[in-house]
């Protein structure tokens, strides 16, 4: 059974290739896979432990390090809230609580939270599909989150899936 599509493997092989260790292609490998379907199912961890000569344990030890290769289907719209240090003695929390709330229903809305975005100097800091917005609060951050939704701003990424 193979994972990646028809023109996904002719890019796999060019991966490997570049690498003198096929295991160094893991993370790239990875990275094709959540571009092919938004995330990073068993059967793509499969086949590229498959493709680098490890097992899938091996895959899911590299992947499961990066909070930006997702494990579980996403919606369209990952947004990651900030709660470290500088995050959480501004905000970061209630923005977080707040949109998990908001979105619990929506489907093309993934709420995260995650360690740390590098935006202490404008935190509380979150990212809609890795495009970074600073200084938020719980109602400027759904009204990024809307912006969104409704095409007034667009993110460089869907899901994983870099947008043309």
């Amino acid at each position: 059974m193979s994972f990646f599509d028809e023109s996904n493997v002719a890019k796999a092989k060019e991966i490997l290739a570049r690498y003198p260790r096929p295991k160094s292609a893991i993370l790239p490998l990875a990275h094709l896979a959540q571009d092919q379907n938004g995330w990073l199912s068993p059967e793509a961890m499969e086949q590229i432990a498959d493709l680098t000569g490890t097992t899938p344990a091996d895959v899911l030890g590299t992947c499961s390090f990066y909070t930006m290769l997702k494990r579980r289907p996403c919606g369209k719209f990952v947004v990651s809230v900030c709660t470290n240090v500088t995050c959480l003695v501004t905000g970061g929390p209630e923005v977080l609580d707040h949109l998990e709330a908001r979105y619990a229903s929506e489907p093309d809305v993934t709420v995260e939270e995650v360690e740390c975005l590098a935006a202490c100097d404008g935190a509380p800091a979150l990212q809609v599909n890795y495009e970074f917005h600073e200084r938020v609060s719980p109602s400027s951050a759904v009204e990024i989150v809307e912006g969104y939704r409704s095409g007034t701003r667009r993110a460089r990424t869907v899901s994983g899936a870099t947008v043309a």
